[in-house]
């Protein structure tokens, strides 16, 4: 089970007592947001480091698009991935488990200082 599976499943049993029907969407989104801002981090970390060596790979309007582009594949994975039998499978092991389950007020935190980390990046390029 990876990091994410991890974070999902602390999202998930936090609002399933709150909003049954519901606590599957939020997790789902919480990952992808998650993943998304990590994707972006990525982005504006190799922007400006191609800008300071002065390499020329794609134009700012290609980057966004393929930054759209894989943020709606990320969205869709996690929505086929945490809907069907995985989402079971990581319950059953969480169970069995019986581990403390991470704080939910920091993980929310987690995409904002990603978030926060990549503004400043992208201030530099």
């Amino acid at each position: 089970m990876t990091v994410f599976d991890h974070y999902f499943y602390s999202i998930f049993s936090f609002y399933k007592k709150r909003f049954r029907q519901k606590a599957n969407t939020i997790a789902i989104g919480y990952v992808s947001i998650l993943q998304i801002s990590l994707i972006f981090l990525l982005g504006c970390f190799f922007a400006a480091f191609f800008n300071q060596m002065n390499v020329n790979t794609m134009s700012s309007t290609k980057a966004w698009t393929l930054f759209g582009i894989v943020s709606v594949g990320i969205y869709f994975k996690n929505w086929l991935q945490y809907t069907g039998r995985k989402r079971i499978m990581i319950n059953s092991k969480m169970v069995k488990k019986n581990k403390s389950q991470s704080n939910v007020w920091l993980l929310w935190l987690l995409p904002v200082a990603i978030l926060f980390l990549a503004y400043i990046l992208f201030q530099a390029v």
